[in-house]
């Protein structure tokens, strides 16, 4: 390989994981190298006149990049293989559940056809996946017709049977409810129909493999994020706990990465920029949301699962209910809430790696 006499720096931007072949093979060769982030490369871009774009053009930008911030460049870090595999699982995760929304909607709008209101009766309460009352009760009777063909004696002691092999509360009264609801409703296909019992039961069956790939992935993820020192703090704050716990640290990963905590609030998107001019100061501002969407849709989760759980002590809790006491939106106080818990999650994982 060619020495040269001067200090080399590579700057390269950041293209999904399409660049770390190139940093990989630099690194090898303990080469100086900073990955940029797309945004700032393109607003550095953007102060050009002359508009244009090739590669030969892209490998200039960004050469000129590197030499007017030749100071300011940070050597690009790789995250500890443990961290990185999580993100991985975090990002997989993040996108079956997208799916299981749209498979969960597809089954409704299914049911709505074949069995009106029946959700309403039939709720899962159960964080088994293998266990889901609804889906269960919809794969044995997938049409009202299936239910009204029966006298309703027979169909109560036929769900009697069928709760009871399944394991469920052997309920009389909700099995009345149900026929009553079979007999009032009126479906908008026919049970006659030949593709009706397939795409119902095929409903059911993809949503279940979807449930039980997320079930599978956030057990790996669990396994993973138990073997860091961070883990059990984490998962004892509040509204956080097992299920949270690997998604947010899978999303953050080593905070140590992070300046401070106003840093990881950045990096979530939920960081409100100051706007003055003059006299003028804005202070109705919006998050920015130039950050992890999924950070912020997991930490979102959290702030709900803290509204539920009232813990009074937690000052978390506490800074949430005077924003809504102040007359702030739900969701505004439930950011603000966000804020505070991520500055705080920095500061006890920071001090677990600095004591």
């Amino acid at each position: 390989m060619l020495r040269f006499n001067e200090e080399i720096k590579v700057v390269m931007e950041a293209t999904s994981s399409y660049h770390l072949l190139v940093f990989s093979y630099l690194k090898e060769k303990e080469i100086f190298v900073s990955v940029i982030n797309p945004l700032i490369m393109k607003k550095y871009v953007s102060m050009t006149l002359r508009k244009g774009k090739t590669d030969k053009m892209d490998s200039i930008k960004v050469a000129n990049y590197g030499i007017d911030n030749w100071f300011r460049l940070e050597e690009y870090q790789v995250a500890d293989e443990t961290y990185s595999e999580l993100r991985l699982l975090g990002r997989q995760y993040a996108h079956y559940i997208k799916m299981r929304v749209e498979s969960k909607l597809t089954l409704t709008n299914m049911l709505d056809k074949t069995m009106p209101g029946i959700k309403t009766l039939l709720k899962n309460n159960s964080e088994n996946p293998e266990r889901d009352k609804l889906n269960d009760f919809v794969e044995e009777y997938w049409h009202f017709d299936n239910i009204t063909r029966k006298s309703e004696k027979q169909f109560i002691n036929s769900y009697i049977k069928w709760a009871k092999k399944k394991g469920y509360h052997q309920n009389e009264t909700k099995a009345k409810q149900i026929y009553a609801l079979a007999s009032e409703g009126i479906p908008t296909i026919s049970s006659s129909t030949s593709s009706t019992k397939m795409l119902v039961l095929e409903s059911v069956r993809v949503l279940r493999e979807i449930d039980r790939t997320l079930n599978i992935i956030l057990t790996q993820m669990r396994e993973l994020a138990r073997g860091l020192k961070e883990y059990e703090v984490v998962k004892e704050m509040s509204g956080v706990g097992e299920t949270l716990a690997p998604r947010l640290i899978a999303e953050i990963g080593d905070v140590r990465r992070f300046k401070n905590g106003k840093s990881l609030v950045a990096y979530a998107g939920i960081d409100a920029p100051p706007h003055e001019s003059g006299n003028f100061r804005g202070t109705q501002r919006k998050i920015s949301k130039r950050g992890s969407a999924i950070l912020r849709k997991t930490g979102y989760e959290v702030m709900k699962c803290i509204k539920s759980n009232k813990p009074s002590e937690d000052s978390v809790y506490q800074f949430m209910m005077k924003k809504e006491a102040e007359g702030k939106p739900l969701k505004v106080a439930k950011i603000a809430a966000l804020n505070k818990f991520l500055r705080i999650y920095y500061a006890r994982v920071k001090e677990i790696y600095t004591a």
